[in-house]
């Protein structure tokens, strides 16, 4: 079955958070082979243009109805302005039975709050941008004991992140998907937490030993 990595787009859209998973996946530079490459598709609630948060505009290849899921494949939920909006149920639905599914789902920043006030972290650990954000804004929340206080926290098939925690979100993502060596994915977390170049060439090095 082709690696498929599914994104949802949306107005408002946080693009941000999950480019350093787009850039590694759909890449990949880093990976253990290029079978281990994603493709991406553009899902939207429909067919019609979006504008991101940032400014982008971008056309959805389908819709999310016709996501097909399956193991090895992928949908990310980056956050956004509107995910507690009614707008959003058919897709909220949509993701209630991808869940159900073998598939990975990676929901981050707002997208967290979407999914706690359909309920769906009522029962599983999860994270968000805040315990007291959650239970002020989301009436479906009844999780709370299940809230784990982590910048990315994954449960079987579903990452949960906060939105200041892209490169912890990719790191999860990364690992649950196990497309990256373990030597070069501490790497490259390591080198987008501190910054420091050494850890660039520990990558390098275990791309070499590896091949």
């Amino acid at each position: 079955m082709t690696n498929l990595l599914y994104l949802y787009i949306h107005d408002t859209m946080a693009d941000w958070e999950p480019a350093y998973l787009l850039a590694e996946l759909v890449s990949g530079r880093f990976l253990m082979g290029p079978d281990q490459r994603y493709q991406l598709r553009l899902c939207g609630r429909t067919r019609d243009p979006i504008t991101s948060m940032g400014g982008i505009h971008l056309v959805p290849d389908m819709t999310m109805d016709d996501i097909e899921a399956g193991p090895g494949r992928l949908l990310i939920l980056p956050g956004g302005t509107t995910w507690l909006d009614p707008v959003q149920g058919p897709v909220l639905a949509t993701v209630r039975e991808i869940l159900k599914t073998e598939m990975v789902v990676g929901a981050i920043c707002g997208a967290t709050m979407g999914l706690a006030n359909a309920g769906m972290l009522n029962n599983r650990p999860h994270t968000s941008n805040d315990l007291v954000a959650l239970k002020q804004f989301c009436p479906g929340y009844a999780g709370d004991a299940y809230y784990v206080s982590k910048p990315a926290v994954t449960d079987g098939n579903l990452i949960t992140a906060s939105g200041l925690s892209a490169v912890d979100f990719t790191y999860e993502v990364m690992k649950k998907l196990g497309v990256m060596r373990e030597t070069t994915l501490e790497a490259w977390y390591h080198l987008y937490l501190t910054k420091k170049p050494e850890y660039f060439y520990q990558i390098m090095e275990s791309m070499g030993n590896g091949r």
